[in-house]
């Protein structure tokens, strides 16, 4: 299988041959759901195209938690069937389709209460670990764990004594929710998928009463497509009715917004082996090893303002640092704050008006011919979400289709992994990068690693960190650009790198550095460099802005200071 390189020319050709020819199935949303259609779609044999408005993964996509996980807590809600498919599709990810990005988490749940506590949350987490063994996917985590008292604070030495009389240790998964997303809109161009991003649907054609494909703005380019196709999946997500209503059809069920926000800490000032999952009044709070960083989080309120932006107020910011510094023993203080980011669950609305009680399950309409929706769901099973949108929409061609095959299909990356993690001692050498830079690359890239080193052994120049972010390479950035469809200087310090909110100057001090190594493969001139920059900075400064007011309404607005860039 040829590996798809996302570089400008392969936009352009996408987007000409998207409008060259009928489609089997557009696909219209580049998050995991969409990506994920594209991909089920594309392995059945059918001709396929993908468009994205914005940048691939921009919205919930790359402001999750970054978990992949059966939903513990939603034993409690008796929801076994939404556990049973998160676990099954969370054992696919660790050991078939993507071990290079899925990886292990373990996760301390401190106890409160003596006796009754132990026995019930003991006998949860044993349920979770046996539902995980019984599909047969439960291998590569290790089973839970009883722990004193004294053991957990060995382990979590940043908890306070008295908050806790014991723990129980289990594992999830977790993983960089952004790069996830790029790899899999790769993996489905290079099974013959036709992608493109910044390519904004406004209208969808229609035959009477039928949908036939969707006029596509080139957001950058300019010019308009239409694209014809037999069939159109709508995988917007908190968009989803915004689209519906371009064909004057809300659908059989309406999508709500709820708002999560998460808080990133350097590794020091939590001291902890583990993760940490903490009981709030309304949801769960967790605290996440993220390399040298910890991930915080998360909110659960309603939010109807801004999609694109969602912001995080000060409020929300309070909040997560109270609930937090219930259990720490050294509190966190906002200082402590590198980086803060809000992101917006799509739910499916329920009869209850609190989000954290709407469903995460998802369906599958087809409110008029020629037009399917998938929304609601989790990450986790959203290559089950993409297989139910596609199936739903083979029903309607005049064609025998092949059945999913997407449960044996790994993500590029995945193939050589691990020979390669095994050899990574020997690349070190053959490279003269340090092991800890080759472990950081295969973690990122899988066996594509090779084409970053590839990169480097043209120009040992990108081999060097980043002056401003040294966890990142020079070459990641002209990889970004290059192969993974980054067509601004945000996309690269917000979702193909996490340096937005790694460091305490919110990437600002790399912008420069990460704008010149772009302009090559982007083609920018000198004004293009600034312009990429001030647009970075402003939007930076709002997000800032956004994070000093009292709620919502004040956040949203100051956040809606800067406005998106476009080519």
């Amino acid at each position: 299988m040829r590996t798809a390189t996302l570089d400008p020319a392969q936009r352009a050709e996408s987007l000409a041959a998207m409008a060259d020819r009928e489609l089997d199935i557009l696909v219209v949303g580049g998050g995991v759901v969409g990506a994920g259609t594209a991909l089920d779609a594309v392995t059945r044999g059918l001709a396929t195209g993908l468009v994205e408005a914005r940048d691939w993964a921009s919205g919930t996509s790359s402001r999750s938690s970054k978990l992949i996980h059966g939903g513990l807590r939603y034993l409690e809600m008796l929801d076994f069937a939404l556990v049973r498919e998160a676990l099954k599709e969370r054992g696919l990810l660790l050991e078939r389709l993507a071990p290079h990005l899925v990886k292990p988490v373990p996760f301390l749940y401190p106890l409160q209460h003596e006796g009754w506590e132990r026995l019930y949350a003991g006998s949860g987490v044993a349920l979770y670990d046996a539902m995980s063994m019984a599909r047969g996917h439960g291998r590569g985590l290790p089973m839970h764990r009883h722990l004193t008292r004294r053991h957990a604070l060995r382990v979590a030495p940043c908890l306070k004594k008295d908050a806790l009389v014991g723990a129980l240790q289990y594992y999830d998964a977790q993983m960089d929710d952004a790069r996830y997303v790029a790899t899999l809109v790769r993996t489905a161009a290079a099974y013959g998928a036709q992608v493109a991003n910044r390519a904004r649907v406004t209208g969808f054609l229609r035959e009477g009463e039928r949908v036939v494909g969707a006029r596509v703005e080139d957001v950058e380019a300019g010019g308009e497509y239409e694209i014809r196709a037999k069939q159109v999946v709508n995988a917007t997500g908190v968009w989803t009715d915004d689209t519906q209503a371009m064909v004057g059809e809300r659908g059989q069920f309406h999508v709500r917004a709820s708002k999560g926000i998460h808080l990133v800490v350097p590794k020091d000032r939590i001291h902890s082996t583990t993760g940490l999952i903490l009981r709030t009044e309304k949801s769960v709070l967790f605290v996440i090893p993220w390399g040298r960083h910890w991930i915080v989080g998360t909110t659960d309120t309603d939010w109807d303002l801004d999609k694109a932006h969602p912001a995080a107020s000060s409020a929300d910011i309070d909040y997560v640092l109270q609930h937090v510094n219930a259990v720490l023993a050294v509190p966190l203080t906002r200082d402590d704050v590198q980086g803060v980011y809000a992101g917006l669950r799509p739910l499916l609305a329920g009869e209850s008006d609190a989000t954290s009680k709407l469903s995460r399950e998802h369906t599958v309409a087809h409110p008029v011919p020629g037009l399917v929706v998938v929304a609601g769901g989790k990450y986790t099973t959203y290559r089950v979400m993409a297989k139910d949108a596609v199936d739903e929409a083979v029903h309607a061609l005049d064609q025998r289709v092949a059945d999913c095959v997407t449960e044996e299909i790994p993500l590029v990356g995945a193939e050589g992994y691990r020979a390669l993690w095994n050899a990574r001692a020997r690349i070190a050498v053959r490279t003269g990068l340090h092991v800890a830079r080759v472990e950081h690359l295969l973690d990122r890239y899988g066996s594509l690693a090779e084409e970053v080193l590839d990169l480097i052994a043209a120009d040992p120049s990108l081999g060097a960190p980043l002056a401003a972010a040294d966890d990142y390479l020079r070459a990641e950035i002209v990889y970004a650009a290059s192969h993974e469809g980054a067509r601004h200087l945000d996309d690269v310090l917000t979702r193909r790198t996490r340096i937005s909110i790694e460091t305490f100057d919110r990437g600002t001090r790399s912008a420069r550095e990460a704008a010149e190594l772009m302009a090559p493969v982007l083609d920018w001139d000198a004004d293009r460099i600034e312009r990429e920059i001030e647009h970075y900075e402003k939007r930076v400064e709002a997000e800032r802005e956004s994070q000093r007011q009292p709620d919502d309404l004040t956040a949203d607005a100051a956040r809606l200071g800067a406005p998106d860039v476009v080519g």
